[in-house]
C-alpha cells in the first residue's frame, strides 16, 4: 500500500491543515429565549465561545501529535478502541471531526471488547454507535471470569485485563484488516506511567505515543498525546457522552497508579504548571546525562576541543529553559 506522510503546508501551522476549519458557533447555537435576562443571553454566550476554544484546542492538540509523529498516514485504516470511559469516547470524537478536515483520506472503525462484566449494558455502545454512522463492531469475550478466577482476591487485576484485552484486540485488529490501533491514553496517563516507571519498576520508560505492538505486527497510537485529562473531563461533560464506568480495575483505588496520580495533582495544586513542564521534559532527553551505558558511549569518552551544549553546567535558576512561574520553588520545601 502505498503511503503518504502528513505534511504541513507552507505558510500555515501544521495542525492547522486539521482543523483551519473549525468554525465558532452560530447565532442559533448560542440562541436563548427572547424573554431570558440578559445575563443569561451573556453567560450562553460565553459558555458557547468556552467550548469553542475547547474544541479548537482538542483538535488543534490531536492534530498536532498525529503531524509529529506521523501517526495516521494516506489509506489507514484506525481502530479506535472505545471502553466506554471518557477518553475512548472523546478519541473517537475527536478523530471523527478532524476526519472530515484531514488532507487524506483514513477509515475509522470503532471497536469495543464486552468482556462480560457484570451488570455491564451492553446495548449502550451498539446505539451510540449506530447513530454515529460509522463502522463498528463488538467483540463478546468473557475475560472477567478468567480474571476473577487467576487473580486472587484483593491482588491487581489490571496486568492480566490487559494481556487478554490486547491478545484479543490484536487478533480483531487482523480480522478487519486494521494497520493502526488507536488507544485513548491522554498526556496525564503517559506522565503516570512514567513516574510507575521510575519509582516501582527501576526505569525511565514512559507511554509512547506510536509504537510497533509487542507481538511485532501492529502499530499502536496515541493521539490524544498532548491533552490534558482535564479538557477531556470537559469535553464529555459538554458532549454528554453515555459513560459506563468499569467495574474492574475502575473498583481498585489502592493501586499504585493511583498513588500517582494524586501525588501528581498535589503537585499541581502546589505548584500550577508543573504538570505541563514535566510533560516537556519527556520531549527533552540528554543521554549524556543520565547513567545508561547502553545509551551513551560513556567507556570511549574523549576531550573534543569543541563546546558541548548539552556540557557540565551548573543546575541553578540562570539555566532553566522554562521560565519559574511565581511561587515556584527550586525544591520542594519542607512542611
Amino acid at each position: 500500500m502505498t503511503t503518504q506522510v502528513i505534511t504541513p503546508a507552507i505558510h500555515q501551522p501544521p495542525a492547522a491543515i486539521w482543523t483551519d476549519d473549525v468554525t465558532a458557533p452560530t447565532q442559533t447555537e448560542t440562541e436563548t429565549p427572547s424573554n431570558a435576562p440578559g445575563a443569561s443571553r451573556e453567560a450562553a454566550l460565553r459558555a458557547a465561545r468556552e467550548v469553542h476554544k475547547l474544541e479548537k484546542r482538542l483538535c488543534r492538540q490531536v492534530g498536532q501529535a498525529i503531524i509529529d509523529f506521523n501517526m495516521i498516514e494516506e489509506g489507514d485504516r484506525v481502530m479506535v478502541c472505545v471502553s466506554g470511559g471518557k477518553d475512548s469516547f472523546g478519541l473517537l470524537d475527536i478523530l471523527i471531526k478532524l476526519q472530515q478536515r484531514a488532507p487524506i483520506h483514513f477509515d475509522i472503525v470503532a471497536v469495543n471488547l464486552d468482556q462480560k462484566q457484570p451488570g455491564f449494558p451492553d446495548h449502550i455502545l451498539p446505539e451510540y454507535l449506530s447513530k454515529l454512522g460509522i463502522e463498528f463492531h463488538i467483540e463478546t469475550q468473557d475475560t472477567y471470569s478468567i480474571v476473577k478466577k487467576v487473580v486472587p482476591e484483593g491482588k491487581t487485576m489490571c496486568s492480566l485485563c490487559s494481556r487478554l484485552r490486547r491478545g484479543i484486540l490484536y487478533r480483531v485488529a487482523d480480522e478487519l484488516k486494521i494497520t493502526k490501533i488507536a488507544l485513548g491514553h491522554h498526556r496525564d496517563d503517559m506522565l503516570h506511567t512514567f513516574f510507575l516507571n521510575m519509582f516501582f519498576a527501576g526505569k525511565l520508560k514512559g507511554m509512547p505515543p506510536k509504537l510497533v505492538s509487542d507481538d511485532g505486527g501492529h502499530i499502536v497510537i496515541r493521539p490524544l498525546a498532548n491533552v490534558a485529562e482535564k479538557e477531556l473531563i470537559a469535553w464529555a461533560e459538554h458532549r454528554q457522552f453515555p459513560i459506563i464506568p468499569c467495574s474492574l480495575c475502575g473498583s481498585q483505588e489502592n493501586l499504585q497508579r493511583q498513588e500517582i496520580k494524586r501525588m501528581m495533582h498535589q503537585w499541581e495544586r502546589q505548584w500550577p504548571g508543573r504538570t505541563e513542564t514535566m510533560f516537556t521534559a519527556l520531549q527533552n532527553v540528554v543521554p549524556s546525562h543520565l547513567m545508561d551505558r547502553k545509551r551513551h558511549d560513556f567507556h570511549n569518552i574523549q576531550v573534543t576541543g569543541q563546546a558541548d551544549a548539552d556540557g557540565d553546567k551548573v543546575f541553578d535558576e540562570e539555566e532553566f529553559p522554562l521560565p519559574l512561574r511565581p511561587g515556584f520553588p527550586l525544591v520542594a520545601t519542607p512542611d
